[in-house]
């Protein structure tokens, strides 16, 4: 009885394994369901079936050259110009604060879509543009541009590109479908080429590649890039001082999807964009998302889309690179209170008055504490000297008596340091704010315009601050800031050592001398932050030291 049963198993695996064979048609297996953005859909795995054969290049066809046509893009922010040769960015002109090119023809911008194949390169995929020109006025109006083509190998691609009234940034999204009945792989790739050497006319020449992986920034310069390379990451951009352009992958978490390409192009050209390898079955379908940001590094801007690593706070004391202190904890603030202020009052000059108060306020009870030192210790100086003078024959005595003198009249002699050394990485972080800040850039103080060209020794010269972001022309700030930093040294308590008092009356004009070609703005803190130093310096010497009146009889007395 049991071999009948395990006779009767065979047999009817067999059967099963000649139907299988001979009768079920080997044909691809359904459309499965929609696959995650980025990725190509994954075909369900079978049991038992050998690897898919290699992928057979299809014959390409002969697609006739059609001369590029373009589409303009206006909204309240910028001028973009679209062609349709891979939806390549032709222009891209910003609308802030003057006219700022970050894209141009045949010298740096988006190169557009590109499908590329082992052994016979790629090239953009031609595209008829439906849905233009774009005229976008509200303030939350959007409108989309649709983008189709085929490329010689039978790969239909539909890209379309939403752009909004109220946003630098625009949404890519492509859809590649294999037209052919072979299996095809190819490489999708999406470009932004720069020179590394930058032009000669009035364009924003970016310098510095800059990417994130996992949260973490990486720079480098132009001149030092590499051979383009892949990897996963979060964004990739080209960067200037105060704009950027880059290019944001769009993907589930547990999807490679589009990967970043970062690096150099041939000798004088650098590219930042998205690469990925994609597979496609005979009729399977592949999409992916992106976003593209062509605008000025603003931080509220930037932070809606995850770049607000692209601002270079820097490290303290040291470079990042070299193990400094990430300032960006420093710097945000100091950049959200300016603005701040400007909302209400429409002059980024009187913002940064408005900052210099705040932060002069704020550390009050530490600046009196260090002048209240200082005076102390200037109280009590004549006093260590005749200590010094008495014990000159033995140092340490003369150590250990004026420690003893400092307890008694309960004098710390860094007391004055320590609270200004506490303030030096918040002062750094101001700087290095006021120096990055693109709000700055073209944004007048106090201006009366341009000087006419006849005009003896200051003609076609702004007049006065119209730009806080560059140096002050006529140089009254500077002058100003070392007048205002010359008085505050006067008034400062006098020092014991000579030398060091003739040195700290030489920094004023050093510091006029360094501060001339610095910003405005950074310049008109600097000034600011002296004239309210002064101030509590006079209020602060209106206040008795309460050791003075017992200096002289303990001068006697030792």
């Amino acid at each position: 009885m049991e071999n009948r049963a395990v006779l009767a198993a065979v047999l009817m695996a067999a059967l099963l394994i000649l139907y299988q064979v001979f009768f079920i048609p080997a044909t691809a297996p359904p459309p499965p369901a929609r696959a995650p953005e980025g990725v190509s859909k994954p075909v369900p795995p079978q049991e038992k079936t050998a690897p898919p054969p290699p992928a057979v290049l299809p014959a390409a066809k002969v697609l006739p050259r059609l001369p590029e046509r373009t589409v303009s893009v206006d909204t309240p922010l910028y001028h973009a110009i679209v062609g349709s040769e891979g939806g390549r960015l032709l222009g891209w002109t910003l609308h802030y604060r003057g006219e700022k090119v970050l894209a141009e023809r045949g010298q740096m911008g988006l190169s557009g879509l590109i499908l590329e194949r082992s052994g016979v390169g790629g090239q953009p995929v031609e595209f008829s543009i439906t849905g233009g020109p774009v005229v976008l006025d509200g303030k939350a109006g959007e409108g989309t541009l649709v983008m189709t083509g085929e490329d010689a190998y039978g790969v239909r691609v539909r890209e379309t590109a939403t752009f909004r009234a109220d946003q630098y940034a625009v949404d890519l999204s492509v859809r590649l479908e294999n037209g052919r009945r072979v299996r095809q792989t190819l490489t999708v790739a999406l470009p932004w080429i720069a020179p590394v050497k930058p032009g000669t006319d009035g364009a924003q020449w970016p310098s510095e590649l800059v990417w994130q992986v996992d949260g973490t920034v990486h720079r480098e310069p132009f001149d030092k890039a590499t051979v383009a390379e892949e990897t996963p990451g979060d964004w990739a951009g080209l960067d200037s001082l105060y704009y950027l352009t880059a290019l944001i992958p769009k993907r589930p978490p547990t999807s490679p999807g589009l990967s970043l390409a970062v690096g150099k192009v041939g000798e004088d050209r650098v590219e930042v964009g998205l690469r990925g390898a994609v597979t496609l079955a005979a009729g399977e379908v592949w999409e992916a998302r992106a976003q593209l940001y062509a605008g000025p590094k603003e931080y509220r801007q930037l932070r809606a889309h995850g770049l607000e690593g692209a601002i270079n706070f820097g490290g303290f004391p040291l470079p990042r690179k070299y193990g400094g202190l990430p300032m960006e904890w420093l710097g945000v603030p100091v950049l959200l209170v300016m603005n701040f202020f400007y909302r209400f009052i429409g002059n980024y000059g009187v913002a940064i008055i408005l900052l210099t108060v705040v932060t002069k306020v704020l550390f009050y009870p530490l600046t009196v504490k260090s002048m209240t030192s200082m005076k102390k210790m200037q109280t009590i100086q004549p006093q260590a000297n005749a200590l010094r003078a008495k014990h000159k024959s033995d140092p340490q005595r003369a150590q250990r008596e004026t420690l003893e003198l400092y307890r008694r009249e309960g004098v710390n002699p860094l007391g004055g340091c320590l609270p200004m050394v506490i303030q030096v990485p918040i002062f750094y972080a101001l700087y290095i704010a006021l120096s990055v800040s693109v709000e700055l850039q073209n944004a007048g103080f106090i201006c009366f315009g341009r000087a006419p060209g006849w005009f003896p020794f200051v003609g076609g010269t702004d007049l006065w601050i119209c730009d806080l972001a560059a140096p002050d022309p006529l140089y009254v700030l500077p002058i100003l800031m070392g007048v205002t930093m010359f008085v505050q040294q006067k008034m400062q308590p006098t020092m014991g050592d000579p030398n060091q008092a003739k040195m700290m009356l030489i920094m004023p004009f050093v510091f006029t001398f360094m501060f001339l070609k610095l910003p405005s703005g950074l310049v008109l803190y600097w000034t600011v932050s002296n004239a309210l130093q002064i101030l509590q310096q006079r209020l602060m010497n209106r206040k008795p030291a309460r050791v003075a009146g017992r200096g002289a009889k303990d001068v006697a007395r030792v």
